[in-house]
């Protein structure tokens, strides 16, 4: 069987496309298949596409996506499945996958992890968000063989169009990525942390206020690591930029990791994957009750779902106060997502979707 994968990053770049699909590439090949991944942005690109400033190359480099697009389907009648991921192109209406689906009759397998549907416009895409073409979703889910959908929110929007939508879960690699457990009881200043990209540093709004006031009382160090630093009114603040090659170890030095989110539609979307990735490690992760974070997260078993300030201070508190505490729900943790959220534990239903 050969597959395309369609997806709008170089590889081993982005999460999403890590997380989703790329580490299970492995996988297709000792079944027997081949695959290729066409990228829409190249790394040149990629290498420019969040710094302020160079609008002419980020223009030339949307263009060179779109010719390398239209060679793509040249290429498209030699392959039985053809794996899109997000979108084929990130402005415009869907016509490559127009294209693909009823043109040439190829069966799509069509894989999304957020509400890409809703508008989320931030300083970074704010030039394009008007051509970005969002409702262009609805469209390739009717269009698609098949939707893989990141959590039962993203799966209930796409059945809406086509009763072939299933959920795919964004997994961790527990055997050769996180797999390590952190040493609680290691000496050295306890560490609150978050992981995420620049999009998503304004979730912290909510729970700088009472890392404010730990901070009056506890000694403690709170490590954001971003592509991009955070402005936050915090002198316990840290920032480590995200690196690929040391961002096991850098997340591994995390005591408490926080997933804070806002309740609206967006974040219904979201896949829990901070709290995936501090809870591989065995670090209980406090998030908020938004989106899949329920359904990982239990409250005094692997965790805490925080819903109030207070519900905030009163879990870090306890787990900062408590290294045997921190221990026992890390481990649980951890089972958790070897259990249920492992490329092992999912592996059966990623292979499925190309059948």
């Amino acid at each position: 069987m050969r597959i395309l994968f369609i997806v709008p990053y170089p590889p081993g770049r982005a999460p999403s496309q890590r997380f989703r699909f790329e580490q299970y590439l492995p996988l297709l090949t000792q079944a027997g298949h081949s695959y290729r991944l066409a990228s829409f942005i190249s790394e040149d690109t990629w290498a420019i596409l969040y710094k302020p400033g160079h609008a002419l190359a980020k223009v030339t480099g949307i263009l060179a996506g779109f010719l390398r697009r239209f060679l793509l389907l040249f290429s498209v009648p030699t392959y039985d499945y053809v794996f899109i991921h997000r979108e084929a192109s990130p402005i415009g209406p869907p016509v490559f996958e127009w294209l693909i689906a009823k043109v040439l009759g190829k069966k799509i397998i069509y894989d999304f992890d957020d509400a890409i549907w809703i508008p989320n416009t931030s300083e970074a895409n704010k030039i394009v968000a008007g051509v970005k073409w969002h409702h262009k979703v609805g469209s390739i889910c009717r269009w698609a063989y098949k939707i893989s959908c990141g959590n039962a929110y993203l799966r209930d929007y796409a059945r809406q169009f086509n009763p072939n939508a299933v959920i795919n879960p964004t997994t961790i690699d527990t055997v050769n990525l996180h797999n390590r457990v952190r040493d609680q009881k290691a000496p050295g200043r306890l560490v609150i942390g978050w992981t995420g990209t620049h999009s998503t540093l304004k979730y912290l709004e909510q729970v700088v206020p009472v890392l404010a006031e730990l901070e009056q009382q506890y000694d403690f160090e709170f490590r954001v690591i971003s592509n991009q630093p955070p402005e936050l009114p915090l002198r316990s603040l840290n920032f480590q930029p995200w690196r690929k090659d040391t961002e096991i170890e850098d997340l591994a030095g995390l005591h408490i990791g926080l997933m804070p989110l806002e309740d609206d539609p967006w974040a219904k979307g979201k896949c829990a994957f901070k709290a995936l990735q501090y809870m591989a490690l065995g670090i209980p992760a406090l998030v908020s009750p938004v989106g899949m974070n329920t359904e990982v997260v239990k409250s005094g078993v692997n965790g805490y779902v925080c819903t109030t300030a207070a519900d905030w201070r009163q879990a870090l508190e306890t787990l900062m106060q408590d290294p045997e505490l921190r221990i026992s729900l890390g481990e649980q943790a951890r089972a958790t997502i070897v259990e249920r959220y492992s490329v092992l534990a999912n592996e059966q239903t990623f292979l499925n979707l190309f059948s």
